[in-house]
């Protein structure tokens, strides 16, 4: 196959995507593994992931689930585990109609290939109960299937798509048409999946449809049913499944952790629908509103996926590669293999210390698998070899000193890999300028150019004298002016620099309690008071906000055009209505989402708070909210507001 099929174009053509960087033809070549996905550039890499995404979503897979995460996916967050596309949730190829707010946010879950990782999730929530007085070893934590369907909220009146998981669209119509809660359940319990049975998917419809996710799709469409799809629908082959009445199991973790593959492997059949997964999350209201969520997925919950498949490689080589912190690392060429679809030649050594404790190098055989963030993870030496160990730097021959297990050039001034692998990541992280990739950035160097700075002020001729074609230079410095007059975050920017510690969430974090402005004369006593950065952190961001202060200042005096983050209460001289109260906002907002509510009470001065305790000023209550919040702030004499009201409150105010 060397083309998309009819049905796999015209989705992409209804979600508006075009073709940019790569073809069709080369997304079938690397889906097949004839091109590795390392050897793609981040670009291509997106592109591919976009069109596997979509048509994934749009009933029409491209790849299964697990090749998506763990050759596409797991390959961009180990090159940019920063970037953009990792922070969002996967958007619904097509907008079925006009899109609306969701009762409530729907984020996509944190995944999970191993237990060893399932127990780092838990001991995140230690620590979380423990910061806030729960007691962790009582805490309850509930396991359920993870459906392989079509995410939807019903609230009883409308039945919405997950959408970006902030908007959706209205398909209410998937009711009206017949379709019945599973379980004999009622109207408005919630987040859910539509779902196709998999025994009548097996014998009414495997015939037609290539798999049940391409079936859910039709189900939802705007026009009239077909015969099958209506079909399914009375027949109550299709349904809508709320989270809420999935068979669950329920114990503490102590339980979970002793009995983990029984649990997994009791719900892991116990349903007649698809399921790609078990979900684990914690049933504290308290503790959940304390972790919170990133913009991808929430805290207290993660979905474990069984991952099994190995396979046992010869090394050929071991190549050392510069990073752009200077630490050399090893890369293992072994015989081509195919492993979950892919065709495996690479695998990066954890450090220098393995290859040499272990004994990697040539004639060695190693146990490859598809578990954790890496793809693929060496799980073990088989065999034993002589290391094979760099005495200098591959990019600039420099001495190279040991540094704990890495090996680390030390002469950045002067390392081609560290000052061009510095560049991409600013321009990576940047976000919003094309055309400077690796080959770009290496003839710039060859020729001179040493920093992003000196990239900014070439002139299209001194580009076109570089040997880039005149049509390719003039449009070099069109994407660096763009870059300067699109609008980006400052932490955005900041995170660019690629100062130590400081990747996008910290510059956020850093930035929303000082201006950027003010963070260059920061003390080390100022960043360790920011909730997250312990003092060795601290002492790492003050060391690198003055490194990078004058490659800073020549930058940012070029005018780049920044969002500033709202800093809570730091603006001088200025009224703000809510200076340090404390607001606490609970239950389904209906105006935007708590954290949107949260942003602006930052705006106004207040510092939003996760639960009520006897500092709370004020308690801002949403729909469904528990009693306990309630009775606690009655309790407390806390005034308690409507969301009305709060907001009638802030615009008198303003």
């Amino acid at each position: 196959m060397n083309q998309l099929n009819r049905e796999q174009l015209q989705l992409l053509e209804k979600a508006g995507f075009a073709f940019q960087k790569i073809t069709q033809e080369q997304v079938l070549a690397i889906v097949r593994g004839e091109v590795p996905v390392e050897d793609l550039d981040d670009t291509s890499l997106v592109e591919c992931l976009t069109v596997a995404n979509l048509l994934y979503r749009g009933g029409f897979p491209l790849v299964s689930d697990y090749v998506y995460d763990f050759i596409f996916l797991a390959e961009l967050k180990k090159r940019r585990p920063d970037h953009p596309f990792l922070q969002k949730v996967e958007p619904e190829p097509v907008a079925l109609a006009k899109t609306v707010p969701l009762p409530v946010r729907m984020l996509s879950t944190e995944k999970a290939y191993e237990f060893k990782s399932v127990q780092r999730w838990a001991e995140r929530i230690r620590k979380a109960a423990d910061g806030i007085g729960v007691d962790f070893p009582s805490l309850l934590f509930r396991a359920t299937p993870k459906l392989d369907g079509f995410a939807a909220y019903d609230d009883g009146e409308r039945l919405y798509t997950r959408g970006d998981g902030r908007r959706g669209t209205d398909i209410s119509r998937v009711f009206a048409r017949g379709l019945q809660v599973a379980e004999g359940g009622k109207r408005g319990l919630g987040p859910g999946e539509i779902v196709v049975r998999r025994s009548y998917f097996q014998k009414h419809l495997a015939r037609v449809y290539d798999n049940s996710r391409n079936f859910q799709a039709s189900l939802i469409r705007e026009k009239d049913l077909d015969p099958l799809a209506a079909e399914a629908i009375r027949q109550k082959g299709a349904v809508f499944f709320p989270f809420v009445l999935l068979p669950d199991w329920r114990g503490v973790w102590r339980e979970l952790s002793e009995n983990f593959e029984t649990v997994i492997g009791d719900l892991w059949n116990r349903l007649d629908f698809d399921i790609d997964g078990i979900v684990l999350e914690i049933l504290d209201e308290r503790l959940k509103e304390s972790m919170g969520a990133t913009r991808h997925h929430h805290r207290w919950q993660i979905a474990y996926k069984k991952n099994t498949e190995t396979a046992r490689v010869k090394v050929i080589a071991v190549t050392p590669q510069t990073s752009r912190s200077g630490r050399v690392n090893p890369v293992a060429e072994v015989e081509p293999t195919r492993l979950s679809g892919a065709l495996i030649r690479r695998v990066t050594v954890h450090h220098y210390g393995m290859v040499r404790e272990k004994g990697v190098g040539p004639g060695s055989v190693i146990e490859l698998s598809r578990s954790g963030e890496v793809i693929p993870k060496i799980e073990k030496v088989l065999v034993t070899a002589e290391p094979q160990l760099p005495e200098s730097c591959p990019s600039c021959n420099s001495n190279l000193i040991w540094d704990s297990d890495y090996l680390r050039c030390i002469d950045n001034m002067n390392c081609p890999a560290q000052i061009t692998h510095s560049i991409g990541h600013f321009f990576k992280t940047l976000g919003n300028i094309d055309g400077f990739g690796p080959a770009s950035i290496n003839r710039l160097y060859q020729h001179g150019v040493r920093s992003v700075y000196s990239i900014y002020t070439l002139s299209a001729g001194e580009y076109e004298k570089m040997g880039f074609g005149p049509r390719q230079s003039e449009n070099m410095v069109a994407q660096l002016q763009r870059s300067r007059t699109e609008k980006i975050e400052d932490w955005r920017f900041l995170a660019a620099f690629g100062v130590y510690r400081m990747g996008p969430g910290n510059c956020e974090k850093l930035l929303s309690m000082f201006p950027l402005e003010k963070i260059f004369s920061l003390t080390r006593e100022d960043v360790a008071s920011i909730k997250g950065f312990k003092e060795k952190t601290a002492d790492a961001v003050v060391e690198g906000m003055q490194a990078i202060f004058p490659l800073f200042t020549q930058l940012y005096e070029l005018g780049f055009n920044l969002a500033k983050t709202p800093v809570a209460g730091y603006e001088e001289n200025k009224f703000l209505p809510l200076q340090g109260k404390i607001i606490v906002f609970t239950g389904a907002m209906q105006q935007g989402s708590r954290q949107e509510m949260e942003k602006q009470a930052k705006l106004l001065g207040a510092k939003p708070g996760k639960s009520v305790t006897g500092k709370t000023d004020i308690l801002v209550t949403g729909q469904r909210v528990g009693p306990a919040k309630l009775n606690k702030a009655k309790d407390a004499g806390i005034k308690i507001m409507n969301e009305q009201e709060y907001l009638e409150m802030i615009r008198n105010m303003e």
